[in-house]
């Protein structure tokens, strides 16, 4: 089983990873530590604000990673932004068989109401580097990604109220 979580920044991707390998003992791949591994060495002359071209560098990296943990019958969860909202078309079904995908949004509602919150959580797992994060980057961030994903009617996790509850409901 390969578990993909993609979704918005903040919303908890990290630690719901981490939460499934400690209940599960699946190893876990950090899109995000692969990005900054490549960019550090200078492997290539992509920065970290990149996005779109990022998903483009990255993603055949990380989809053929996932089908070789297919193909030899391993488990692994993959956590990051950067899986493009048509990913499915990238594998037959005897690969998507074997992926559980979740994608993880918050609504404006919670966020609203929940922004303090949002923000002194967002290093609970990794360390963060500050940025310039708000109220209104973090809800067209969020609707970037419900789009985006909806547009491929993809199923997406919207964080609407308790957030724990939430995120533990998704631990299988």
């Amino acid at each position: 089983m390969v578990i993909l979580i993609t979704g918005a920044s903040h919303t908890g991707k990290t630690l719901l990873a981490q939460k499934l390998l400690e209940k599960n003992k699946y190893p876990y791949l950090s899109i995000d530590h692969l990005k900054m591994g490549l960019i550090r060495s200078g492997n290539t002359s992509l920065m970290p604000e990149d996005d779109e071209a990022l998903t483009e560098y990255l993603w055949p990296i990380v989809r053929e990673m996932i089908k070789t943990a297919i193909e030899n019958n391993q488990n692994l969860i993959v956590e990051g932004c950067y899986i493009p909202f048509g990913w499915r078309k990238d594998f037959d079904n005897r690969y998507l068989l074997s992926i559980k995908f979740i994608c993880l949004a918050m609504t404006e509602k919670y966020i609203e109401n929940s922004f303090n919150d949002i923000i002194r959580c967002e290093a609970e797992i990794e360390s963060r580097l500050t940025d310039d994060c708000t109220v209104d980057s973090v809800k067209a961030d969020n609707r970037y990604y419900i789009n985006g994903f909806r547009q491929f009617a993809e199923q997406i996790v919207l964080i609407d109220s308790d957030y724990e509850k939430t995120i533990d409901n998704l631990l299988i």
